[in-house]
């Protein structure tokens, strides 16, 4: 994700992805993740030009922590969201954890009340997907969350 350097908000999300992932892989504690990432790989090395060793330079922690914080705490709730929306053929635990991690951060910004406008949520998501992905799943992560971007916030595609 190397234009995510001149995008911070951006960068915050899919560091969010990157720690919902190890957090689920490790069964780890959302703040000690955080944690980690915040002391590990968030910010730039003295020294150094950005994305060396897996570092995410310009994210912007408070919207990593809040991202990476609400979608642990509601996870029960996305995940019956996503359950809902996902077609029985493919069950969220079937689904790469990879994608989990961007469909629950994904939701997690649409069921924000002060998050930002759903079609922005989708477009950031999906171009984080095609940053782990090069076949369908971008495309699902799309269909997925623009479904329950209509259903959350139904007004925003009114008219």
């Amino acid at each position: 994700m190397a234009d995510a350097k001149a995008r911070p908000r951006t960068a915050s999300r899919f560091a969010a992805v990157q720690a919902l992932f190890q957090a689920e892989q490790a069964q780890t504690s959302p703040e000690t993740v955080i944690d980690e990432f915040v002391r590990h790989r968030l910010g730039e090395l003295p020294g150094s030009g950005g994305f060396e060793d897996g570092r995410i330079p310009d994210a912007l922690v408070p919207l990593f922590s809040r991202i990476v914080r609400e979608a642990t705490r509601q996870q029960d709730r996305i995940d019956a969201l996503l359950a809902e929306t996902l077609s029985a053929d493919w069950p969220l635990g079937r689904i790469d954890p990879v994608l989990r991690a961007v469909l629950r951060a994904g939701v997690t910004e649409l069921l924000m009340a002060d998050g930002p406008p759903a079609k922005v949520v989708i477009n950031e998501y999906l171009d984080i997907a095609r940053g782990f992905f090069d076949g369908d799943e971008p495309r699902m992560a799309n269909g997925v969350l623009d479904k329950l971007a209509r259903d959350l916030r139904a007004k925003e595609f009114a008219g």
